[in-house]
Order: structure tokens, then sequence, then C-alpha cells
């Protein structure tokens, strides 16, 4: 119950309104058209908030990148441009450059809600002027190396042009490959045309995009997904402290532990069409794999501690690693 206590106070800080006798009307956008396999767990938080919180609050998806550009909605959702994003963690690290820790893990969405990692984020967050209502977890949605040649390793990848978001950008230097960072609907133009020689991807949709592009995946993928619910200060502070803390509540400790294990049936169904679609999987060796991931923690995490500060780094990191 700690860090509920905790982001009571946080939250109280924030905003103390009085309750409205209308709903808090709240425009939303997300960093993937509606129609992406990563926005259902959003489209049904939108659903059951709408629901659960009906003449309180009143979400409005307005849509993706096609409203607003996804590298720069935690800033629109700062500025009041739109009142909330779900978004990638990486997408906003020049704003918060601690965001992009979200990701740095191999723990479950349960176990790093043990720690107080929510709450500093929180903190964090509001630093900087945004509301962070929690994450929607898709811990078993880890990033994987898709080629479009065939590749024998990891030496392979050195000098090839892979694309990356923010997160992801130290591992791929630290392989001795080129990270080009794209949003993920830019992706397939650039790999058809020779812009880039891969990418790095969740394990879900793949076939159907890239079908016939790709050669080689590497396995293991790294790291977890989580995907940050961000609110403008002002639309919450129309919110009362109890509906604020009712919300949050809400999402950390019903909806998210709900979303985290959902994903097993489509990441085996998503195996198989990469499969049948003629991608190669290169399991690497148990030693090969584990510098793999000591390499990608690693090299993530001293990047944070140079934007973040070392004490920060050190912080975020001793709740997040196994």
């Amino acid at each position: 119950m700690k860090h509920l206590l905790k982001s009571a106070l946080v939250a109280a800080t924030l905003a103390a309104a009085p309750a409205l006798a209308d709903a808090v009307k709240i425009n939303a956008v997300t960093l993937a058209p509606k129609p992406v396999y990563i926005n259902k767990p959003f489209a049904q938080f939108v659903e059951e908030v709408n629901e659960k919180f009906a003449g309180e609050i009143e979400i409005t998806w307005r849509g993706g990148p096609e409203v607003m550009p996804p590298f720069k909605q935690a800033e629109g959702v700062r500025n009041g441009a739109m009142g909330m994003t779900y978004t990638s963690p990486s997408y906003y690290q020049g704003l918060v450059p601690t965001s992009g820790t979200m990701n740095l893990s191999f723990k479950n969405y349960d176990e790093i809600s043990a720690t107080d990692y929510h709450e500093r984020m929180t903190e964090l967050h509001a630093e900087k002027d945004l509301i962070l209502v929690g994450e929607i977890p898709a811990t078993q949605l880890n990033f994987q190396i898709y080629m479009k040649d065939e590749v024998s390793g990891l030496e392979d990848l050195k000098g090839k042009r892979i694309r990356v978001f923010p997160t992801l950008l130290p591992l791929v230097q630290a392989l001795g490959a080129e990270p080009i960072v794209l949003p993920m609907g830019e992706i397939f133009t650039a790999l058809e045309r020779g812009a880039i020689d891969g990418y790095m991807q969740g394990p879900l949709g793949q076939a159907e995009q890239f079908g016939g592009l790709v050669k080689t995946v590497i396995q293991p993928g790294v790291y977890r997904a989580g995907f940050p619910v961000l609110v403008n200060k002002d639309i919450w502070a129309e919110m009362s402290p109890d509906l604020q803390q009712r919300l949050t509540t809400f999402l950390r400790d019903d909806f998210a532990p709900r979303m985290d294990s959902i994903w097993a049936e489509d990441i085996a169904a998503s195996r198989k069409a990469m499969e049948d679609a003629g991608f190669n999987f290169l399991e690497l060796p148990a030693d090969e794999a584990a510098r793999y991931e000591k390499i990608a923690m690693d090299a993530a995490w001293d990047v944070t501690a140079a934007n973040a500060g070392a004490d920060i780094a050190a912080e975020l990191r001793g709740m997040l690693d196994k």
C-alpha cells in the first residue's frame, strides 16, 4: 500500500481542485494508428475508464500519428495541445531523460510494481510538468533484431544500418552497427528502399508488414515493453484529489496487471506466421545471449546516467534489475 499513499501525496501536490459537476473531457492520441496491435490495450483502457468513471471522466481517442507526430506527443500533452497520450517511453527522453528506463528490465509488471519505481517516475515526470498516470505494460513484447539479409551472429551486424527507437540506440551502437531513429510507420519504406539494413521491433505483426523483406530474426529479444499514459497537468487539476487517486489506482493496480500477460497466444501465432513467410530465426547460444543481454542493459543505463545523473540512474536500476 505504500506506493498508493505516495501516489496520493504526489497527486495532491499537483492539484487540489474541487470535483466538478461535469465530466472531465480528455482528448487522447497514441504513438501508432488506431488499428495497430499495440493500441489494443489502450482501446480497452479508454472503454473501461469511460464506463467505470461515467459522469466523471470522458476520454475521446482522436487517433495516432495522423493527429500528432509520435515524437511530439508528450510535449503536446505538456503544453496542452493534447490531453493524454499513450506513447513509447523512449519517444520523449529529451523531455524526461529517465522515461526510457521503463523498457530497461527483465522483470514483469508485478515485480516492478512491488518497488517504488512508478512512484519515483511520477515524481520525475511531475518535475517536467507531466502527469504520469501509470503504464500499460507488455513485458512479453521484448525487442528483436530483424535483418534484410542472412546473418550468422552479432559480428555480422557491424556497420549495418538498423532502425531503432531512442532506448535501443546505445545497444545498436555497442554492437558496432549504425542506429537510425525512425517512427514505426517509416520502417517499411526505409527497408524497401535500402535506407536501412534492418530494424528492432517487438514480436507481433512482422510477417504481415514485412513478409518478403526480412530474412533473419535474431533472438533472444531484449528489454520489455511498457507504454506510459501521460495527462496534461491542467486537465489533471480539473479532477478532485479523490478522482485523481481512483484513476491512478485503477490503472496501476487493476488494469495494468491484467494487461501484462495477454500476449502469449498472439506471440505464438506471430512466430508461426513469420516462419511461414520465410523469416529465419537465429537463436544465439546461451553464452552469447547472456553477453548480448548484458551489453543491452549496460549500454542503455550508461546513457541514462549521462543524461539524468548517475545517482538517479543507479536508484532506478536498483528497482528494475533482476
